[in-house]
């Protein structure tokens, strides 16, 4: 089964845009078609950006969509600091998820991430490439 790690950016696209590519990538791992690892650090940068005001999304609502993550995704520790990305140092914690989780793919919007297209055997592509990988299994 493929192995995903979803940047925080495509949590958010996810519930901001129901029903669209990233709610689909959600909908694979409800259904077990892919399973995905995330970690604290990424669960509390969601929570972080999803309180921003401009989502207007208030304290109960995010921590549900906190349980629906957990619910859906393998809580990794990752163990070892990666420090690959030297121009927004605060993406590297997907890497050290990714790296920790065993993850195939990670699937990201954040140029950063984009720009490396491959991390230690990780492919790192978008939502669109992802799905088309995903729906071809």
């Amino acid at each position: 089964m493929i192995k995903a790690v979803l940047d925080t950016n495509i949590h958010i696209s996810a519930f901001i845009k129901y029903g669209g590519k990233e709610w689909r990538i959600l909908e694979k791992a409800v259904n077990q078609e892919i399973t995905l690892s995330t970690s604290e650090d990424l669960l509390d940068e969601f929570r972080k950006v999803m309180i921003k005001p401009k989502f207007r999304y208030n304290t109960n609502q995010i921590n549900e969509m906190i349980h629906l993550l957990l619910a859906i995704s393998h809580l990794t520790t990752p163990e070892k600091k990666i420090t690959a990305i030297k121009e927004d140092p605060a993406d590297n914690k997907i890497l050290e998820c990714a790296k920790a989780g065993k993850a195939d793919y990670i699937v990201s919007g954040d140029k950063h991430l984009l720009n490396l297209k491959e991390y230690d055997g990780i492919k790192i592509l978008t939502s669109t490439e992802f799905l088309k990988i995903t729906e071809k299994q």
